[in-house]
């Protein structure tokens, strides 16, 4: 017990940065159903692709990839009304219910026991969150980003350097967790480490990436190990 606690104690993590969809919910196929249905209502059925292209992205880089992949003019009213139909229709499957990733709500547990800091960071746009963060659990966030909240999404920096100057931290003292390339694109992008956990498509090995099969009996030791592991 003492040689972890001394191990948990030199290590410079600070705080966990929390992917949402694929990482914690299992909701990236309520956006894979919506962005289907809002390709057929657009025009045609949504290639393979382009699915594989929008996992993880954000909200204006879907959009503009479906209405690319179906040679349609990206016209700012057609966008919006795409995009209103698209939230709806996310937030109605929501409402349907959405599962946990498998260990998911323990890890959450695990890193506030653990006194770590803690942020929701997301592409997912604030409206949606709100409802989502009902379902995770307020309690287990000091803070979250959402993607209409800074000037770029995933795989841009821009959510994780957020992410990590609310906690008060450098994006090296964090660890982010994520399923996708996308998201895993930006805490590199920032300069976190990354525990990957891949959910729809496989993630390309990398310099500060550590992958595990899931989150089921993920410890403190294993966060504290991971983020020493893959620091750059």
């Amino acid at each position: 017990m003492s040689e972890l606690l001394t191990e948990v104690s030199e290590s410079t993590l600070g705080g966990v940065l929390w992917d949402m969809d694929g990482t914690l919910l299992d909701s990236e196929k309520l956006w894979d159903i919506a962005l289907r249905e809002l390709s057929l209502r657009l025009g045609g059925p949504m290639t393979e692709a382009t699915r594989v292209a929008v996992i993880g992205a954000s909200s204006p880089f879907a959009l503009a990839t479906v209405f690319d992949a179906l040679g349609l003019e990206k016209h700012p009213d057609a966008i919006a009304e795409a995009k209103d139909w698209m939230y709806t229709r996310v937030g109605d499957l929501f409402e349907d219910g959405v599962t946990w990733r498998p260990g998911a709500r323990d890890a959450l547990s695990t890193v506030r026991d653990g006194g770590l800091r803690s942020a929701l960071v997301t592409n997912t746009e604030r409206v949606l969150v709100d409802r989502a963060l009902g379902m995770l659990g307020r309690e287990f966030f000091d803070h979250s980003v959402c993607g209409d909240e800074v000037p770029n999404g995933k795989p841009a920096a821009d959510p994780y350097l957020r992410g990590a100057h609310l906690l008060g931290l450098e994006p090296a003292q964090c660890l982010a967790i994520e399923d996708s390339p996308t998201g895993t694109a930006s805490a590199d992008a920032a300069g976190c480490a990354v525990l990957v956990v891949p959910c729809e498509v496989d993630v390309p090995a990398g310099p500060g990436r550590v992958f595990r099969e899931s989150l089921v009996d993920l410890s403190i030791h294993d966060l504290h190990d991971v983020h020493s592991s893959a620091a750059r």
